[in-house]
């Protein structure tokens, strides 16, 4: 069994499609714990989740902004990262034996309020080899009210601002993209999932990032005081206002506890709580992959 399981693994590296191997040998776990995660809409119709189907938009448009409805993701979140545009995006890139880059644009998530709007910019740094590719995010917070716009950075690990240099996060072969998913009821707070890691591995976690528009700093959480390979962030807690919840684990083990995180980072298990998100998902003709800039 042991020797079917590593001719299995390498033969799954040497496919293009190849991206995260641990997750996905364990992606039936990451299901069936996925299915006990309610994420109720609530009474307000403001109240939905982030992960609901893009809007397909026209072919005339651009060939290139074709977007496929059905969302994967490696860690099978309920809040999915645009995964399939980082594979067609490879794919192509493998196929023509090209390098270049690639752009994407999130759909909007608008604040309870309707003052607010934030949504992501992700870039892909394409190479024919998804190890030499690196994937980066900048995050925008818009005030619909007078049009100022300001950006939104995480501290996590492997974090970068596209649009600041920095050598230090100029890494091949790392991802890291930052996808708003929830606001609070009250559009005070706006959370955003960091997911971050490195190509045809099993390394890969998601960070909360969580705005104050009180304070207007951005703080960046994780599980902490616990062993986990992975974290899956799920939302803001239902039962404190004050936490977000994570799913985290070991690969290979079933059974993943919720976790209950406070803006501090004080971590404890979450007993009979579920995670809740806020805001009005909205597609615009920009929403998807872009044009070549």
């Amino acid at each position: 069994m042991f020797k079917s399981i590593v001719c299995l693994l390498g033969w799954f590296r040497k496919q293009p499609y190849s991206l995260l191997l641990a997750p996905m040998l364990v992606v039936h776990t990451l299901s069936a714990q996925a299915e006990q995660v309610n994420i109720p809409t609530g009474a307000s119709p403001s109240s939905v989740s982030s992960s609901q189907p893009l809007i397909e938009v026209p072919e005339e448009i651009a060939p290139d902004m074709i977007e496929t409805q059905v969302q994967i993701d490696p860690l099978n979140s309920p809040h999915p990262v645009p995964w399939n545009w980082v594979l067609a995006s490879h794919a192509e890139l493998t196929a023509t034996e090209t390098v270049g880059l690639r752009y994407y644009r999130s759909q909007s998530l608008v604040s309870p309020d309707g003052n607010y709007a934030a949504y992501s910019r992700l870039q892909m740094q394409g190479q024919p080899e998804l190890y030499n590719s690196r994937v980066t995010s900048i995050m925008f917070l818009e005030n619909l009210q007078t049009g100022d716009l300001r950006t939104i950075t995480p501290s996590s690990p492997l974090a970068d601002n596209p649009l600041v240099s920095s050598e230090a996060g100029d890494v091949p072969g790392t991802f890291a993209i930052l996808m708003p998913i929830s606001w609070s009821p009250s559009s005070d707070r706006l959370l955003a999932r960091q997911f971050e890691g490195m190509f045809n591995t099993g390394d890969a976690s998601d960070y909360a990032v969580i705005w104050d528009r009180q304070s207007n700093q951005v703080s960046t959480l994780a599980p902490q005081g616990i062993d986990y390979t992975n974290a899956v962030l799920l939302g803001w807690s239902q039962t404190n206002p004050d936490q977000v919840l994570f799913r985290a684990g070991v690969l290979g083990d079933e059974n993943w506890p919720i976790l209950a995180v406070d803006f501090h980072g004080d971590t404890a298990l979450a007993f009979e709580d579920e995670p809740i998100v806020y805001g009005q998902a909205v597609n615009q003709v920009w929403t998807g992959p872009q044009a070549r800039w």
